[in-house]
């Protein structure tokens, strides 16, 4: 019985993965908006009723998806620091890693990246699930700052009485141990890195920045400052 089970759990392993690799076919065809599962079934000659087995609905299709893009890229960004952790890089040299294999898989992965930062998919509303997933590139920036604190320090920036408040709150929601000042700066710096990276993507720096690899560089960092790492 036990070797049938293995065998079964295999099959559907293999079908799982079929399924999902034939989705992001589509998306990168056509696009999430249209991505159905009729269409899926129908591209690897399977009957509907047999893919509503893996996936019920378009929706938890996609939800998988987008945590295995979360989760690949949150792999990338873990493995970017270790790897400067273990050579004893500081904390600024983990940061601009980090930054840089975020901009690399995103490059390598243009249509999982949009499916994540890109335009929201009609109609579908990403469950909990893909919180502790897409938490994980912020988590690695996080521990980034907390060593940095616990050891040199950080040059705390500046931030306005009115927004103190919410800042303390960030912290204690996600970012316990930083001072509030740096909290509110990562969240900055971490919609400003999304955002280079998905100017550079989606073409609005044509005909703008042309020496892109060392354009990002000064601009990871720069956010590494703004964040108050020590420069060396």
């Amino acid at each position: 019985m036990s070797t049938v089970r293995g065998a079964r759990e295999r099959a559907r392993i293999e079908v799982t993965a079929a399924i999902k690799d034939e989705a992001r076919r589509m998306l990168a065809a056509e696009g999430a908006a249209k991505l159905s599962l009729r269409a899926v079934a129908r591209e690897l000659g399977m009957v509907s009723s047999a893919l509503y087995r893996y996936f019920p609905s378009r929706d938890e299709l996609l939800t998988a998806l987008i945590v295995d893009a979360y989760d690949s890229l949150g792999a990338a960004a873990e493995r970017a620091d270790a790897d400067v952790l273990a050579a004893g890089g500081a904390p600024l040299a983990r940061w601009t890693a980090v930054c840089a294999a975020v901009r690399s898989w995103a490059l390598e992965h243009p249509h999982e990246y949009s499916l994540i930062y890109g335009s929201p998919v009609p109609g579908y509303s990403a469950p909990m699930d893909t919180v502790a997933p897409a938490s994980r590139v912020a988590n690695v920036l996080i521990g980034i700052l907390r060593t940095a604190h616990a050891g040199r320090g950080l040059a705390l920036p500046p931030l306005p009485a009115a927004l103190r408040p919410e800042a303390v709150r960030m912290t204690a929601d996600f970012a316990e141990g930083l001072p509030p000042e740096v909290t509110a700066a990562l969240v900055a710096a971490w919609a400003h890195l999304v955002g280079l990276i998905s100017f550079e993507l989606f073409g609005q720096f044509n005909r703008v920045v042309q020496d892109r690899d060392a354009f990002f560089a000064h601009a990871a960092g720069q956010l590494a400052h703004a964040v108050g790492l020590p420069v060396v």
